[in-house]
């Protein structure tokens, strides 16, 4: 056997490979049956070697002699070989070139899964705040309700310095209210829901008890309070670990912390590696810095009367020469000119010859997935948003943008849903928010962070995006699908007719946006999932 890079094996190295590697002969391969900590450090050598990478792990990891420190791989052992992957040895590469060096893109080479559970909404949105190289995924207020009681106790955040505070009554009596006419108002609305949108002959009673509940748990969704305990599964890579655990040591809420502290300690026995600067006195100095940042700008109050302005999607900024700009970048991967040349050259262009390079770059496009090119990456959107904590939580998960958000807060009021009035609770659902929000505003003087806690998904919030068009493209039409939570689509759908007002043949191409209303939104997914099962059985 041998390697693109000449390398020979023997019979016997070929037997010591084979359990590490998914093929022994070709030019591309994956490795298995490793620690992550010495896959990283493989392809980190490749950077610092000649070698091939299976000739790397033979002279360097396997069969190392490191006593009183080495792995024995699962599937080597279970076939009766004793090879030993030099753990120890992949460790102390990765402390020396992230301790010794700072070479912080080795530290993306390794990754790990974690799962957080029971975790407040206030750490969950703290989790899933990270940019790239974290891939959250946490459990669904549609599919799943947050009724159970645990022990006579429903799951909800109980915080250390309320509870220890004469707040604690209040904090349980308004959360127990909160929780209380979400169990009791389920089955009612559920009920109206199927009463005000009856079953067809086409769609299976899975199907449609399926769509119906997850109505009814949309629109109730808005009476559970960040407090909510939540579960919330974590990928990510060791450089995007390292700064979330910063982050979260840098909280101003105790409960964010002592998770930090307890992903550290898992993470130490996955990826140790990879996350041990955290812990260091760079990573507490940078924990430090981001907590000063956060004290620094709250420091500064304008004193500027409240806005009354309830609208949902603000543009505050655009580009007027990103028509230019774009039609540019799409013609400078094919031309020897620089970018200024042909920006100047595209302005001078008619509008209907740039509308026609436009066009004809976005093409026909199948579907959502055919997204245009990053030529559309060349001009930038900022928007203002005033909407429903729980349409915060949905699009807070986008990643490829600038957001940032203000404090959950009662201020700004609620909405709501125009079923809710309809099937007879809407008394019943404000009531419970109203009480809420004086127990808000009475905790808040004491605690005002630990009051973000009693703030129920249905009170608006305020955040900002700045994205580019290509990634609005992406945003707008899977926001906008019929599937999709009223309150997001709205807000999805305002984004595009804004969009579409100054930068009509930029907004062209984006042909898959649902403007419509859709009394059950999952219904029609429902229906292809029974599609699929009966497919699957034919």
């Amino acid at each position: 056997m041998h390697d693109p890079w000449g390398d020979t094996f023997t019979a016997d190295e070929q037997a010591i490979l084979a359990p590490f590697v998914t093929n022994l002969d070709q030019p591309i391969f994956g490795l298995r049956n490793l620690p992550e900590v010495v896959k990283g450090a493989l392809f980190s050598r490749y950077s610092r070697s000649d070698k091939s990478l299976r000739r790397m792990l033979l002279d360097e990891f396997i069969q190392a002699p490191e006593a009183g420190f080495q792995a024995i791989v699962g599937h080597a052992a279970a076939n009766g070989n004793d090879q030993l992957v030099a753990t120890k040895q992949a460790e102390a590469f990765y402390e020396r070139v992230l301790l010794g060096y700072g070479d912080d893109s080795v530290a993306e080479l390794g990754g790990a899964h974690v799962a957080c559970e029971g975790v407040s909404n206030i750490v969950a949105k703290a989790l899933e705040d990270s940019r790239l190289g974290l891939d959250p995924l946490e459990k669904s207020t549609r599919y799943v309700p947050f009724d159970r009681q645990v022990a006579g106790k429903y799951r909800y955040h109980r915080v250390a310095e309320l509870m220890q505070s004469p707040h604690a009554t209040l904090y349980e009596q308004t959360l127990d209210q909160l929780f209380d006419t979400y169990r009791v108002l389920i089955e009612p609305v559920q009920r109206w829901v199927q009463s005000a949108t009856p079953r067809d002959a086409k769609t299976s009673e899975r199907a449609y008890v399926s769509a119906t509940r997850a109505k009814a748990l949309d629109l109730l969704r808005g009476l559970l309070p960040m407090a909510t305990l939540t579960n919330v599964g974590l990928f990510g890579n060791g450089r995007a670990f390292e700064y979330l655990l910063t982050k979260l040591a840098s909280s101003e809420h105790s409960e964010v912390c002592n998770v930090g502290v307890n992903l550290q300690h898992e993470l130490d026995q996955l990826i140790p590696s990879f996350v041990k600067r955290a812990k260091t006195e760079r990573g507490a100095a940078y924990s430090q810095y981001l907590a000063t940042m956060r004290q620094a700008g709250a420091a500064f109050q304008p004193e500027i009367p409240t806005s009354n302005d309830l609208q949902a999607v603000t543009l505050v900024e655009f580009d007027p020469d990103a028509e230019a700009k774009v039609v540019a970048a799409i013609l400078y991967p094919h031309s020897d000119q620089p970018l200024e040349t042909l920006q100047c050259w595209a302005r001078n262009l008619p509008t209907e010859e740039r509308s026609a390079i436009i066009r004809a770059y976005v093409g026909e496009r199948g579907s959502r997935f055919h997204r245009p090119g990053r030529a559309f990456e060349e001009t930038y959107y900022t928007f203002d948003f005033l909407a429903d904590i729980g349409a915060y939580r949905d699009l807070q998960r986008h990643r490829i943008l600038t957001q940032e958000r203000q404090r959950y807060s009662v201020v700004h009021g609620y909405a709501v849903a125009p079923e809710l009035e309809a099937a007879g609770v809407a008394a019943a659902y404000c009531t419970a928010l109203d009480q809420t929000a004086a127990a808000v505003q009475a905790i808040e003087a004491d605690f005002p962070a630990a009051a973000q806690y009693l703030v129920p998904f249905a009170y608006r919030i305020r955040w900002r995006f700045r994205l580019n068009l290509r990634e609005a493209y992406h945003l707008i039409e899977l926001r906008a699908a019929p599937q999709g939570h009223p309150s997001y689509r709205a807000i999805a759908q305002q984004m595009y007719l804004a969009l579409q007002k100054i930068h009509p043949s930029l907004i062209e191409g984006m042909q898959f946006v649902d403007l419509g209303e859709h009394a059950l939104e999952r219904l029609a997914a429902e229906q292809r999932f029974d599609q699929k099962l009966a497919e699957r059985q034919q």
